[in-house]
């Protein structure tokens, strides 16, 4: 019997709609994202929009670490193409991210691994798929959970710092640690 996926809309900080400039960071077993979150600024007319790329400073950065990881992918559709994505029917929006219930992406890791010889279900029992769409692109990945904390500064740098640090067993201290840890 089969059961349908089905998108569950899950809390994280919502990223800047004009420019995000999301940017991963991912090895055999961590992955980072990196993204600009949306600051509305009560002064702006929405006129004389400013340009932001990814060493421009005194931006709120979320980074949400997963820590194990099992695949992602990063990519379009963008936007003004999301009508094209395989969930869209489901309810998937631009500037939002959710977890997918019964995902059929999951479930197909699962089948392929299958050769394995030590391969049991119960390996792939804890991993989610969770999606995050931005501006211009859209990123999916399987993992147990994910941290989210928030941060100042250029999106890269903060990237860097916190892979730097993760690396050499340093903890960084983010600006803000949302209290969430995204499971079940």
């Amino acid at each position: 019997m089969s059961i349908d996926e089905r998108l569950l809309p899950i809390e994280v900080p919502p990223s800047s709609a004009g420019a995000p400039l999301p940017h991963v960071f991912a090895d055999g077993g961590k992955l980072l994202i990196a993204y600009i979150v949306n600051t509305p600024k009560p002064s702006f007319d929405g006129t004389n929009p400013r340009s932001v790329s990814p060493t421009t400073g005194n931006q709120s950065v979320a980074i949400l670490t997963a820590d194990p990881y099992l695949a992602l992918q990063f990519g379009p559709p963008n936007d003004e193409a999301i009508s094209g994505h395989r969930l869209y029917g489901l309810g998937l929006q631009p500037y939002s991210s959710f977890k997918v219930l019964n995902s059929l992406w999951t479930a197909s890791l699962e089948r392929a691994n299958r050769v394995h010889s030590s391969h049991t279900r119960d390996l792939f029992s804890a991993y989610r798929h969770f999606i995050l769409t931005f501006h211009d692109s859209t990123l999916e990945f399987i993992a147990e959970s994910f941290s989210v904390s928030l941060h100042e500064g250029a999106v890269l740098t903060v990237l860097m710092e916190t892979a730097g640090h993760r690396a050499l067993g340093r903890d960084v201290k983010p600006v803000r640690f949302l209290d969430r840890l995204w499971r079940r």
